[in-house]
């Protein structure tokens, strides 16, 4: 599934939260979406849901229109968002998460289909499988990511919206989640990946953008973002610096359709406390 957004903008009230955004996400894709609290990422991924109405700018996959649709139209068409935080029901045991991220497919009379895939998530996450009857807030901060993106996954997504998938996770499960991620991709998943971690966001995508207090600063080829000294300067541990805003016409060049193959952060900001809380 293909994702174009153009000249996207969202506002809380008088706040304008994104000024004029566009970006693309071809099949089989990962893109990444890199910035500091506040510079609009989860408005961004929020509005691509249906759950903030656009003032203005466009939404497509595959090519039809969807801005403006109810979030339930949106997830019927395979968008499925991981958001920030998990949001998991925590009184709810580990399988009953899991399922629920299926309800459209069982109300479709899947359920043959639905199994299989919950066998796929056991197998994908073997942790999940030993603590199936367990309570998912007594999980550790890292199974509960397991089980968020796990439950996105039983919704049979065609593409998938990650927002912060890191977020409070010691170092050692970033790396096997960012595996995990890449994995997807290799399966054949399209992924528009939110991420304040930019050095493991740029190594896994293969195109990323950039943003700065609601606005698209430095797009291109993740490979090439890595490198750039801008980059590194603003986001990979040296000194802070303000990225030059693009000219249009390089906008333009990256948010236009190509054949190839294959939550309200700027007004409340997005914050974690960079830990793996252990099981309760």
């Amino acid at each position: 599934m293909s994702l174009e957004v153009e000249g996207l903008e969202v506002a809380y009230g008088a706040v304008k939260a994104l000024h004029g955004v566009s970006l693309r996400v071809e099949p089989g894709e990962i893109v990444a979406v890199i910035g500091a609290n506040g510079a609009g990422k989860t408005t961004l991924l929020r509005a691509i849901s249906g759950l903030l109405r656009p003032s203005a700018g466009r939404i497509r996959l595959d090519g039809q229109e969807i801005t403006g649709w109810p979030p339930e139209r949106i997830v019927a068409l395979g968008v499925i968002q991981i958001p920030e935080r998990r949001q998991l029901f925590a009184s709810m045991s580990v399988e009953d998460n899991l399922r629920l991220g299926a309800y459209l497919r069982l109300r479709r009379g899947e359920r043959k289909a639905v199994e299989a895939d919950l066998e796929r998530v056991y197998a994908l996450f073997p942790r999940l499988k030993e603590r199936r009857r367990q309570t998912a807030g007594t999980l550790s901060g890292g199974e509960q990511q397991m089980l968020a993106i796990g439950r996105g996954l039983m919704a049979s997504p065609r593409i998938l919206l990650l927002d912060e998938p890191s977020l409070g996770l010691a170092p050692l499960l970033v790396q096997e989640l960012f595996r995990i991620i890449a994995d997807l991709r290799r399966q054949g998943l399209t992924l528009l990946l939110v991420e304040q971690n930019a050095r493991q966001a740029l190594r896994t995508a293969d195109r990323a953008y950039v943003m700065e207090t609601g606005r698209v600063v430095r797009e291109g080829p993740a490979a090439a973002l890595l490198e750039d000294p801008a980059i590194q300067a603003a986001y990979l541990g040296g000194a802070p610096t303000s990225l030059p805003a693009p000219h249009p016409s390089e906008v333009a060049s990256y948010a236009r359709p190509t054949r190839a193959a294959a939550s309200g952060d700027a007004a409340v900001g997005e914050h974690g406390d960079g830990r793996d809380h252990a099981g309760r």
